[in-house]
């Protein structure tokens, strides 16, 4: 594992791997234990630019090629990530923090993607409309945008840029993508290897180590790149989209939530423990769909909340490479701090802690909050990471009324004894997905993944995905004599 990070540490531009020009470097850290795993010189805006202007150049005759002929650089890429999947995972526990647990699941879910990235090759189909003109005949053709911008996040950088890049690049498009500067060899350099080895031709997928400090709005504002695909925070995204509406080009937006996991009063407590405990805690709280508010029926709520808080106290917190390990480090030190100034925040608001997590460098505690004023801020926004608030509510009126006061829209669950009541609830939620009966973390390969309201635009996976990455063209053929006014 430890050649990756040396191997990979270099930007990837047009087929060849080589040293940045900026004038300093990212730095590779792993959260757990500061060890330093790489340092990356940045790439510059000039550089961007070289990255855009090759895939623009690769892109024409990738798109001519037969999508046979592209499909099979996916089965090798499949290939190549299952022989050697615990090189890989070990590289993500070292370079997020994230537990052997995670790891497993990230990597299930990027072959499970990428399986769905070997069929979307062959996926756009063409139409034949008919026309109110005599002897006219109209044909839509599906073709590639051309070339996509890809921006990822830290949390699941391997398949948060996998579910772009791969579909993108299957749909005939070339790709840049500029990873996380926290995560740049799982979330960037690593994917390049791998399509590298697996027979992808130079310049269509090139991935620039950089940051806003040394480029500005160079890699959205540049002129080649006709979508930009970006994962991250709602305040980040809000400046994507002003940027790409400048510039006329599309925005995919995969943005923050503040997910809900509501417990009706015929729920089964036990069941929806386990799921409520998944549902925040899965790597350390840091993920978009992670149900920050637990929302429990006040007929229930004491017997949920005992045996919530006693399951949370169970969760191990340490070393990330330890099977036994639940709870990991956050990415950074920044993380750590904002997540310890938002249990002091609810506690002077006047919330009670039911548990209250320790925090030791990067590593933070879990920590379960009752008591948070309905009206408190904190309720309404992301907290990325292992908090949690336990909110009581008298009736399904107050849950939904409760679940929607936030500016997210996400991703969200219900718990109860009768699924047609829970299909009811999940209906009158403001959210661009919801689940009966299960976690609030999903990702399916052929199910739209997106959210609403802040939580983002537009839609991934599946004929979504063909969507966002394709555009239609209509040539109209006129087989006999139109008739012309004039």
């Amino acid at each position: 594992m430890s050649s990756y990070f040396t191997d990979l540490a270099q930007q990837y531009i047009d087929g060849e791997w080589r040293p940045g020009t900026g004038s300093w470097d990212v730095i590779d850290f792993n959260p757990y234990d500061d060890e330093k795993l790489a340092s990356i010189t940045v790439a510059t805006v000039d550089e961007v630019d070289q990255a855009y202007r090759a895939a623009a150049r690769a892109q024409k005759k990738w798109a001519e090629t037969n999508p046979y002929t592209r499909r099979a650089v996916f089965e090798r890429a499949l290939r190549l990530i299952e022989d050697r999947e615990q090189e890989i995972a070990d590289l993500i526990i070292a370079e997020l923090g994230g537990t052997r647990v995670k790891a497993g699941f990230e990597l299930h879910l990027a072959k499970e993607f990428l399986r769905e990235s070997i069929h979307l090759a062959l996926r756009p189909e063409g139409r034949i409309l008919p026309s109110p003109t005599e002897g006219k005949e109209n044909r839509v053709y599906r073709v590639p945008v051309g070339v996509v911008g890809v921006i990822s996040p830290f949390n699941f950088p391997f398949l948060l840029s996998l579910k772009s890049v791969a579909p993108a690049l299957a749909l005939g498009n070339a790709v840049v993508l500029k990873p996380h500067q926290n995560t740049p060899i799982a979330g960037g350099t690593l994917l390049a290897k791998i399509f590298e080895e697996a027979g992808l031709p130079g310049g269509l997928l090139n991935v620039v180590v950089t940051d806003i400090a040394e480029i500005g709005d160079a890699f959205i504002e540049h002129p080649v790149p006709k979508v930009i695909s970006f994962t991250g925070s709602d305040k980040v995204g809000r400046h994507v989209a002003t940027v790409c509406a400048k510039h006329f080009k599309r925005a995919v937006l995969e943005l923050g939530g503040n997910s809900a996991l509501v417990v009706l009063d015929d729920a089964d407590l036990d069941y929806a423990v386990d799921a409520a405990v998944f549902s925040r805690f899965v790597h350390q709280g840091q993920v978009c769909m992670a149900a920050n508010r637990v929302l429990v029926d006040a007929s229930v709520a004491d017997e949920f909340t005992e045996k919530f808080v006693a399951k949370v106290k169970t969760l191990k917190v340490g070393d990330p490479r330890d099977p036994e390990t639940v709870i990991g480090p956050v990415i950074n030190s920044a993380q750590a701090n904002a997540i310890s100034g938002t249990v002091e925040q609810a506690l002077a608001e006047g919330a009670t802690a039911l548990v209250r997590g320790s925090t030791t460098n990067n590593l933070v505690g879990p920590t379960v909050l009752t008591g948070v004023p309905a009206d408190s801020a904190l309720l309404q926004q992301e907290v990325f990471g292992p908090v949690v608030f336990l909110v009581p509510f008298d009736g399904e009126e107050e849950a939904v009324r409760i679940v929607n006061d936030t500016p997210y829209g996400l991703s969200g669950a219900v718990h109860t004894g009768d699924i047609e009541r829970g299909v009811a609830f999940a209906k009158r939620i403001d959210t661009g997905m919801f689940h009966v009966n299960d976690g609030t973390v999903h990702d399916e390969p052929i199910v739209p993944f997106g959210g609403e309201k802040h939580s983002g635009l537009g839609r991934l996976n599946g004929e979504t995905t063909l969507e966002a990455f394709t555009t239609v063209k209509w040539i109209s053929v006129q087989h006999g004599r139109s008739g012309f006014p004039f």
